[in-house]
Parts: C-alpha cells; sequence; structure tokens
C-alpha cells in the first residue's frame, strides 16, 4: 500500500507540470484564468512530493497486484486532482460535476455536463482537451504494455509483437522502453492530426482542442454543437482519418513508422475487421437513411452516415446531426458498434475487436464440436493459437462487462432515469463512448442528471476504461489477504 503511495505521490507531482499548458495559454491570450491553473498545479506538485517524500522509505518493486492498485488509484486520483482547476474557474460547478467532467476527459469518454463551451475561457478549453490527450496515452500504454504484465485484458496475444522488452512477473523500468515507443508514435500522429485540421480551416485553438479529442477518440469540443459548428467537409475528412488511424492498435503504428511499411497493418486481423464493421456500417446506414428520406439527397446522407458512424463506432462521441432523430433502428444500431469495434491497443473503449473475433471463433468451434466431439479445434487469430487461458479470462470479461451495464443500468432505473436514458447512459459511459440517448442524447449533454446518477455514470467510465477486472478485482475478498 505503501509502496504504491510513494508512486502515486510522484505520480501527483508530475501531473502538477502539466498545467505549464494552459497557464501558458492563458497568458498567450489573456483570458483571465492563469491563477486558477497556477493554484491548482502548486497544490498538485506540493502534496504529490509531499505523499511521496512520507513514504520514500517503503519504495520498492511493485508486484502485479500492486499493479491494479495503482492503475487505479491513479485514475482516481488524478480526476480528482484534474478537477480542481474546474472549480476555480467555473464556481457554480458542484465537485460532483468537476469530478465527472475531469473523469470523463482522462477516461476519453467526452461526456460533458457544461454548457456554453463556446464562451469558457480559451485555457479551459485546453485543459480539458489535454485531460482527453494524456488519458488517450495513458490507456495505450496501459493496455500494451501493463496488462498483458497483470495477466488480464485479452493482448497476450500481442505481446511477441509488442515494441520494446516486456517482463511477465513484475513492473520494472524495462517496460519504459515500450512506453516510449508508443509516446512516439503517439506524439507524431497528434502533430499531424492538428496540422491536417489547421490546414483544413479550424483555428489554431479549435485544431489543438478536436486533434486532442480525435487522436484520444474522445468527444469533448469546444462548441455546444460539436463539430457540426464548423459545417465543413474539410474537417470532417481529416477528423475521419485521425478516428480511423486512433482506433486501431497502435503498436502496428509504430512498426508501421519504423520499418516505413504497411505489413504491420496486412497481417492484423484485428484491423480488417475494424475496416470492414466501419465499411459495412456506413453503407448500411447511408442506405436506411436514403430508404428513409431523411435527407434531401443521397450524398448529405452519406456524408452525414460515414462521419457520425466512425465517430460513434470508434468511441470518439463527435457529432454533425443529431442521430436520434434517424430511424430507431440506427441509433441503436450505433450504440452496439461502440461496443466491438475499436482495437486492442488504441484509444479507444468497449469490449474491443480482439474479443469479438475470439467469441465468435470460439462460438464457431461450439458448434464443429457438437458434430466432431472428438475434434481438437483451436482458436487462431492473426494465424496464432490463442492460448486456452486467454479464451476463459475473454468470456469472463464480457460476463463481467454486460453484468455491469445491467447493475448500473438498474441503479439508473432506481435513481429515477428513463429506460432509454438509463441503459444508454451506462453503456455510452462504459464504452467511454461520450452521447447516449433519451436525457443524455446527442443533442443535450449530461447536465440534466441527478448527483446520484453522475456518480454512477462516473463509475461506469473507470470499470470501462480500465478493463474491467483491473477495478473489479479490488472488490474480491482475496485481494486483500495477504
Amino acid at each position: 500500500m505503501l509502496a504504491v503511495a510513494h508512486l502515486l505521490g510522484l505520480m501527483m507531482a508530475f501531473f502538477g507540470l502539466i498545467y505549464l499548458l494552459p497557464i501558458a495559454w492563458s497568458l498567450a491570450v489573456s483570458d483571465g484564468a492563469v491563477m486558477d491553473f497556477v493554484i491548482a498545479g502548486g497544490i498538485n506538485i506540493v502534496a504529490g512530493l509531499l505523499i511521496a517524500g512520507l513514504t520514500k522509505r517503503f519504495r520498492r518493486e511493485l508486484k502485479p497486484r500492486d499493479g491494479f492498485l495503482l492503475v487505479t488509484s491513479a485514475w482516481v486520483l488524478m480526476s480528482a486532482s484534474a478537477a480542481i482547476p474546474l472549480m476555480i474557474a467555473l464556481p457554480d460547478l458542484s465537485f460532483t460535476d468537476a469530478y465527472f467532467e475531469a473523469m470523463s476527459g482522462l477516461t476519453t469518454t467526452g461526456s460533458t455536463v457544461l454548457s456554453q463551451l463556446d464562451d469558457l475561457p480559451q485555457s479551459i478549453n485546453i485543459w480539458r482537451h489535454t485531460l482527453h490527450w494524456l488519458g488517450g496515452i495513458g490507456i495505450i500504454v496501459l493496455v500494451v504494455a501493463v496488462l498483458p504484465l497483470l495477466g488480464v485484458g485479452g493482448m497476450q496475444l500481442y505481446k511477441a509483437e509488442t515494441p520494446g522488452p516486456v517482463k511477465d512477473e513484475k513492473l520494472t523500468p524495462r517496460i519504459t522502453e515500450t512506453a516510449k515507443a508508443l509516446w512516439f508514435t503517439y506524439l507524431a500522429i497528434s502533430v499531424l492530426g492538428i496540422m491536417g485540421l489547421r490546414i483544413a480551416g479550424m483555428s489554431w485553438f479549435d485544431a489543438v482542442c478536436h486533434g486532442f479529442s480525435a487522436i484520444a477518440l474522445g468527444g469533448f469540443s469546444s462548441h455546444d454543437v460539436s463539430v457540426g459548428y464548423f459545417e465543413s467537409v474539410g474537417v470532417e475528412l481529416v477528423l475521419i482519418v485521425i478516428m480511423v488511424v486512433a482506433t486501431l492498435n497502435f503498436s502496428r503504428h509504430f512498426l508501421a513508422f519504423r520499418n516505413l511499411s504497411f505489413k504491420p497493418y496486412k497481417t492484423d486481423s484485428e484491423a480488417k475487421a475494424v475496416l470492414i464493421v466501419l465499411g459495412v456500417s456506413v453503407m448500411l446506414v447511408s442506405f436506411v437513411l436514403w430508404a428513409d428520406g431523411t435527407y434531401p439527397t443521397s450524398l448529405e446522407g452519406f456524408r452525414h452516415s460515414v462521419f457520425n458512424v466512425i465517430s460513434i463506432a470508434t468511441t470518439t462521441g463527435f457529432v454533425t446531426e443529431d442521430y436520434e432523430k434517424w430511424p430507431a433502428f440506427l441509433p441503436m444500431w450505433l450504440i452496439f458498434l461502440s461496443c466491438i469495434t475499436c482495437s486492442t491497443g488504441s484509444t479507444g473503449g468497449g469490449i474491443k475487436m480482439f474479443r469479438t473475433l475470439l467469441l465468435v471463433r470460439q462460438a464457431r468451434r461450439e458448434l464443429k464440436q457438437l458434430v466432431h466431439p472428438n475434434a481438437v479445434i483451436p482458436i487462431r487469430i492473426g494465424g496464432q493459437a490463442v492460448p486456452e487461458r486467454v479464451v476463459y479470462s475473454v468470456l469472463a470479461f464480457i460476463f463481467l462487462y454486460f453484468g455491469t451495464i445491467l447493475v448500473l443500468a438498474f441503479a439508473q432505473l432506481a435513481a429515477g432515469l428513463d429506460l432509454v436514458s438509463a441503459f444508454s447512459s451506462v453503456v455510452s459511459s462504459i464504452n467511454n463512448m461520450g452521447p447516449g440517448l433519451g436525457a443524455v442524447g446527442p443533442s443535450t449533454n449530461f447536465q440534466a442528471l441527478t448527483d446520484v446518477q453522475t456518480w454512477i455514470c462516473t463509475a461506469a467510465m473507470l470499470i470501462g476504461r480500465l478493463e474491467v477486472f483491473t477495478v473489479l478485482v479490488l472488490f474480491t475478498a482475496g485481494f486483500w489477504r495477504k
């Protein structure tokens, strides 16, 4: 516990340095919020160094059990820390709403309780989007480099191809080699995305905000009407490219950069499945919109179909249209896509495509074994046999994933939400998608929720972002026994 506290203190102190970005931006545009971030950053650094100093003598090499506590505690603590400048700058904002906004940022969910975003100080919007950017790289490092060490997450299949050496039993400093490779890739794509948005016509402010959101597959925007504010095909095309890139495995991006080759994508069955699902869904939604006569021309329907399908399926959450007004089948299809589409090792949420492929092939194997009960039929993904332990782990994950949705949805119903709003608020939160349906639909935000309902969504965001197991294992009696 105290060894974990020492590392958390160091992380908190480092997190305080991140406030330099909004401080610099506030000074550059003179938006009057500079002292809000100076105070918040100072609190983080002082408190972090104090905790680290008091627990320094307990420092030791962390074991996998410590990893679960560290990862969950880091997201909980950093969200509380990130809420400080929001409460200072926006005095009418309650702690519940400020914490929700910060958690939504760091988990790259993109749900918001704020309105009149266009009128906020620029540095506040920069801070919100910076949380997305940090949460994005944080979850990539977590899923690709950390969770395999803890034995969860379904990434064991890809460990051999992860850049940099990763040991199997302890969280050693050698993991930094993996983290550096992922940081380089993430930063390079972020810079390219921001430049692309600037060329497409955004101001530097909007380009940075939306570039940070898109690469993290988060849905924060600097405008209340999201990307619909720009009414620009060019902006939408650039964001589509960023979102598709960000929904693929970042270890593949690194290998492609390093080798200057598309081969890592060609051999990735998960990436192929993601692109097929997106392509088929765009055509399906476009056809339904055309058949229903939702838009005056098929070209306009196709445009809105491409952007909103990719945005919701990749759990980004940007919108150009209120898709809740589309034929009833389509909003539910988009929510379903958000559960399965993103790759492992991406910034997206949901079950992930790897687990979806494994479930499909497990079902197919069971059907074959009904006919040939004595046959030995391994499950293969990407040409590699998946260990049975991973199969069982994924099956347990799916059970806990849907079980968590049911429990939290019933909790929302008990807290007074209607059925559609209760279900969609939980699913969108656990998938880190952003907008849901009903009271939390794309034309509104989460501001209408009560404090209890807001905390339920906050818990769902954390559980979904940290791959379910990482959080729920802390609530088992065995975890706390020596």
